[in-house]
């Protein structure tokens, strides 16, 4: 599979510097990681999972998570377990290579009765994803993993959820932080990515988030995501791919606010309906929520609509601008460091201090592509959204 490899090839090509590259579900686990993406969530009650699968698979998602847990009531979870063997059965059955497919379990005993139950179709599953991980809770969940890893004979990743309140509270954040980057280290093979329950950090304090608001406007939000990234999303080799929040409007809603996307880019783009339509859809804050998530150091995101996905995707694709500066950056003769003008003249780029930055960028360019120099988010969203 690959980024946009729903489009067609002579499309790609007129979009495209370097295109993205292909992986599949035993790539490296940096890559994977990398390449998540909008991660789109489903209840895993739905009873044609596996057409709803294979459809988002040809509009361009790469990864899901089929769920067992907030999405479904409590009195289904015994059925949603059955229907998730029976549709893992029939997408076996059919051949071909799906998204990236992870159960989002509730309990430790889940991971290896799941694993048990879905037999020769487990070739189909990367992972599970661990809600509310703490060290406490996240133990059990990890030895559950390694039992399952051993009796299925495959590789399997965990996606932590950081979510609980014990997180959330000043009093108790610096310890289960700490807690929680100990644990994770310890397994570090098998943590795929660590992502944000930002709606149950709202709901401790009875919080809900405007569409014209973004996580970073909710102040109590922010400096949670401020604190995961300090302590687990280092650059220096200790830190861990930390996935963006779920966006959780994708319909009409009266505004209280001028929309907050602005009108240039659209109009150099001849791509005027388009800015509409997203304004019309709430969208405009989910793009300006992707971007605040890039700039806090975040990649991917979680995605309970398939309209929100094209946008993550566009605005995941490395910029030619981008592209120029991290290879200008790691260039060997500049090991040495220093500082040097851009090659597009409009800025410094100093050699030591943008390293990191410029080996997280390629990277994206690796698994997302490079953009021809004269194409923009509109151009990559328009395609997408065509298809």
């Amino acid at each position: 599979m690959r980024h946009f490899g729903h489009i067609a090839p002579a499309v790609r090509g007129d979009l495209f510097f370097r295109e993205p590259s292909a992986f599949d579900a035993g790539s490296p686990a940096p890559v994977l990681a990398a390449a998540l993406g909008a991660t789109l969530y489903s209840p895993a009650t739905r009873p044609r999972l596996a057409d709803d699968v294979i459809k988002q698979a040809r509009r361009g998602v790469v990864s899901m998570v089929l769920c067992l847990e907030d999405s479904i009531d409590d009195s289904e979870v015994p059925a949603a377990e059955e229907n998730l063997v029976r549709q893992f059965a029939d997408l076996a059955a059919r051949g071909g290579e799906p998204p990236l497919l992870f159960i989002r379990v509730r309990e430790p005993h889940q991971i290896t009765d799941l694993v048990r139950r879905l037999g020769e179709s487990v070739r189909l599953l990367s992972g599970f994803v661990l809600p509310k991980f703490t060290q406490e809770r996240g133990i059990p969940f990890m030895e559950a993993l390694t039992k399952a890893e051993s009796a299925c004979g495959r590789r399997l990743f965990a996606m932590p959820v950081l979510e609980s309140p014990e997180l959330l509270h000043l009093e108790t954040r610096q310890e289960v932080l700490q807690k929680i980057a100990r644990t994770v280290d310890t397994h570090r093979d098998r943590v795929l990515a660590l992502r944000l329950g930002v709606t149950d950090f709202c709901s401790a304090y009875g919080l809900r988030r405007a569409p014209d608001m973004t996580a970073y406007d909710v102040r109590i939000v922010a400096d949670v995501i401020a604190d995961v990234v300090n302590v687990l999303g280092r650059a220096d080799g200790t830190g861990f791919t930390i996935t963006g929040p779920v966006w959780e409007y994708f319909r009409l809603q009266e505004r209280m606010f001028k929309p907050q996307l602005r009108r240039s880019p659209f109009l150099e783009g001849s791509a005027e309906e388009l800015r509409t339509t997203l304004i019309e859809h709430d969208l405009d804050g989910l793009l300006r929520e992707i971007e605040l998530d890039r700039a806090n150091g975040l990649l991917g995101k979680t995605c309970i609509h398939p309209s929100h996905v094209a946008p993550v995707h566009a605005l995941s694709v490395v910029s030619h601008e981008e592209f120029s500066d991290a290879q200008d950056i790691l260039r060997p003769e500049r090991d040495g460091g220093g500082v040097l003008r851009s090659s597009y003249t409009n800025k410094m780029n100093e050699v030591k201090p943008h390293r990191a930055w410029a080996e997280r960028t390629l990277r994206r360019a690796e698994v997302f592509g490079v953009a021809k120099e004269d194409v923009g988010f509109v151009d990559l969203l328009a395609a997408s959204v065509a298809e």
